[in-house]
């Protein structure tokens, strides 16, 4: 939950265009220290390609409903075959995010808005995009073993719905992510986060760049 970038490699744009089921390149497995925990950190450049991330979600999603103007939901669509290890994990993931929103909804499909991939990065888990309208979020195997999986996947998917990381939260507010400690396991998102996000998809009409103007009270 500690990791985005703003940039993707040719390679992985190749592979998303061409629906390759392939780890990205810019996601290179990377060995965790053996006994490591996965700290949850952020920086300004991940707060940005978090922003990027919805960015480029809402742009894909707006574009494909633009078939059906009178929608008021929009529907995000994810293919989550590459990371067939965290199937349930994905599947409650998005039924905690659909039970929680009225203007968003998530749905399982290969006309993906974005994608999930697994494997094993020091990093941990992430959220990338290329800016472009295509992305994913990788889930890391060791970060997963150490704090509870279905809260790391619906955190990184709070990024693509436009919330920010906010590690210094309480348990209780699902983008803390790590902040409180791998004894937390609550994967739902709070009042204030559910209110945040049907705010910025209300009615499909959100601007793209609504996501620049995350913010969240510490």
């Amino acid at each position: 939950m500690n990791r985005s970038t703003l940039s993707l490699s040719v390679a992985l744009g190749l592979a998303l265009a061409s629906g390759l089921a392939a780890v990205p390149a810019s996601a290179a497995p990377v060995a965790a220290p053996a006994g490591s925990v996965q700290q949850y950190t952020g920086t300004a450049a991940e707060e940005a390609g978090n922003r990027a991330f919805y960015e480029a979600v809402m742009k894909s999603a707006l574009a494909k409903q633009a078939a059906s103007p009178f929608l008021l939901t929009v529907t995000v669509v994810y293919d989550a075959s590459s990371a067939p290890t965290f199937r349930n994990q994905i599947a409650s993931s998005a039924q905690i995010w659909n039970s929680s929103e009225r203007n968003v909804q998530l749905r399982a499909g290969t006309n993906a808005d974005f994608r999930y991939y697994e494997g094993n990065d020091s990093r941990g888990s992430y959220a990338s995009t290329d800016g472009h309208g295509s992305g994913y979020i990788f889930l890391d195997y060791a970060q997963n073993r150490q704090y509870n999986s279905v809260r790391v996947t619906a955190h990184e998917t709070g990024h693509v719905l436009g919330l920010p990381d906010h590690y210094s939260g309480p348990c209780s507010e699902l983008m803390s992510g790590g902040g409180p400690g791998t004894s937390c396991t609550n994967a739902y998102p709070n009042a204030t986060e559910k209110a945040r996000v049907d705010s910025l998809w209300r009615n499909g009409l959100a601007p793209a760049g609504a996501g620049a103007a995350v913010t969240t009270a510490r």
